[in-house]
């Protein structure tokens, strides 16, 4: 049986807005807009109903798409004003690049979107997903994360910080720990927020190189660093788990 033809880019993008006007509440949108410092426009779809609305509009798609489709939806729906449109594209974005059919292309679309519009929402799920996967999957674009870091874009930055957020035990340590160094004397709050996050993701793999790390450089990295960086083995410490 031959499959179903493609949908164009504009035609999945309209089902992504199609699936999301079917579930506005417009009574939620101003908390929704309060809680991001009123920056962007909202529908009032929470996340259960965004779940949904990813779930329909991708039902009867095969699970990988060409690359070329997934980067022209996310365009379109970033291009829309309200923000829950971002967060769809996002998820597809991230399914896209966690497959072994994402390139080594990917990366600069991505840095397209996270430069667009940034906030804490966008990016952090970008950056700990998409960027991450397809860095993991190719490790020459390790260069472009050296030019995230030290560029003077700050969502870029952090976005450099977090992307081996889920790598775990495949973490480069070393490039870690010197990329929160580098930025260690960042006044901003989302990168010295960032570097406190992206430490704390290691101690769930190594605790000890972690604490050593905070100590060593207690006078370099920013309180609210350090305290994020410590909270989980606090946490557990309080529990009595260690």
């Amino acid at each position: 049986m031959t499959p179903d033809p493609l949908p164009t880019a504009a035609a999945l993008a309209d089902r992504f807005a199609g699936a999301l006007q079917a579930r506005r509440q417009p009574d939620r949108a101003p908390a929704m807009a309060a809680y991001m410092r009123n920056q962007f426009g909202f529908l009032g779809v929470a996340a259960p109903g965004q779940r949904d609305a990813y779930r329909e509009a991708t039902a009867g798609l095969p699970r990988t798409l060409p690359e070329g489709l997934v980067v022209a939806v996310a365009d379109d729906l970033w291009s829309r004003p309200e923000r829950e449109h971002k967060y769809l594209a996002c998820g597809l974005v991230n399914r896209h690049a966690a497959s072994a059919a994402a390139t080594a292309d990917l990366l600069p679309a991505l840095e397209r979107l996270l430069s667009a519009e940034p906030w804490w929402d966008t990016v952090d799920s970008l950056s700990t997903r998409a960027v991450g996967s397809v860095v993991r999957r190719h490790p020459e674009l390790r260069r472009d994360m050296d030019r995230w870091l030290g560029g003077d874009d700050m969502w870029l930055a952090r976005s450099a910080i977090l992307h081996m957020n889920r790598w775990k035990a495949d973490t480069d340590r070393e490039w870690l720990f010197a990329a929160c160094l580098r930025r260690a004397s960042d006044r901003d709050f989302f990168i010295r927020k960032a570097i406190g996050w992206a430490l704390r993701e290691q101690t769930k793999v190594d605790a000890p190189a972690v604490q050593a790390f905070v100590a060593e450089h207690a006078d370099r990295l920013s309180g609210l660093s350090r305290r994020e960086a410590l909270m989980w083995l606090e946490r557990r410490r309080r529990r009595g788990a260690i």
